[in-house]
């Protein structure tokens, strides 16, 4: 089981990857919000998935739900800066 986690764990990261490329290299500014939001979500996941390798999920959980409400509150705030800047988020 643990050998699945850390397979799991290991394609999470590649997938995290591409989401970092799209957050620096998107065409728009809406792509690399979006982007910036999905490796948040993932390293989330991720943080969960090590709690399970270490036996210590408990500990993991509360720092994956303040990771990912530091992450919304992140994304809320940089899209409300490009909206009032004008960059064609509507």
């Amino acid at each position: 089981m643990e050998t699945l986690i850390l397979y799991s764990a290991l394609a999470l990261c590649g997938l995290i990857l591409l989401c970092l490329y799209r957050a620096l290299y998107g065409p728009t500014v809406f792509d690399r919000i979006i982007g910036a939001g999905f490796v948040g979500t993932k390293t989330a996941i991720l943080l969960l998935l090590i709690g399970f390798i270490y036996n210590r999920i408990d500990m993991f959980v509360d720092l994956a739900l303040v990771y990912s409400i530091l992450n919304f509150i992140g994304t809320i705030i940089v899209s409300k800066y490009f909206i009032k800047k004008g960059s064609g988020i509507e």
